[in-house]
């Protein structure tokens, strides 16, 4: 992938951010740093204060349905009847929404950016959940500037990794 001179260059996760700037060319990018981000996201176990919640049908259960006693549904005024269910609520995962939100945050910067005319042309680097969390949020003025994206987790990785990861795109 070519990466412009001047162009705004993004690597993010849901926990971390580096904002570069290509002072190179085209082919042999020089990216430097504009700006560092890390976001304190502990364990969803850290982050929750009691379990999740349990449901249980509001009917009791108690007797078989009407027809099945051999008589008519409509001749005893039941209606549908429903199974019993217990059972417990999806928990929530705190990590994962904190992760969502900082990939929504990391979006209103680029969008703050792109409205100063801070850049040109952007290429986002970041693993597919938070791309796709990220593109949810893209405002026009960053979708116009966009001149590529790599589905990949480089942010624990040096800049001449990235750079490397970018011109084999």
């Amino acid at each position: 992938m070519e990466v412009p001179h001047d162009a705004m260059v993004v690597v993010a996760d849901g926990r971390k951010m580096l904002m570069l700037r290509n002072q190179g060319d085209a082919t042999y990018p020089n990216l430097q740093v504009v700006k560092k981000e890390v976001h304190a996201n502990p364990k969803t176990s850290d982050q929750k204060t009691d379990s999740s919640g349990s449901a249980s049908s509001t009917q009791s259960g108690q007797g078989a349905p009407p027809a099945a006693q051999g008589g008519s549904m409509h001749a005893r005024g039941g209606g549908a009847q429903f199974a019993p269910s217990r059972g417990t609520m999806g928990e929530t995962d705190f990590h994962q929404l904190e992760e969502d939100r900082f990939a929504a945050e990391v979006a209103e910067m680029l969008k703050e950016a792109a409205l100063r005319n801070d850049f040109e042309a952007l290429i986002i680097v970041a693993p597919p959940k938070t791309l796709g969390e990220l593109r949810k949020h893209y405002h026009g003025s960053v979708s116009d500037r966009l001149a590529g994206e790599l589905a990949k987790d480089l942010t624990d990785h040096p800049v001449p990794e990235i750079e490397a990861a970018l011109q084999g795109a």
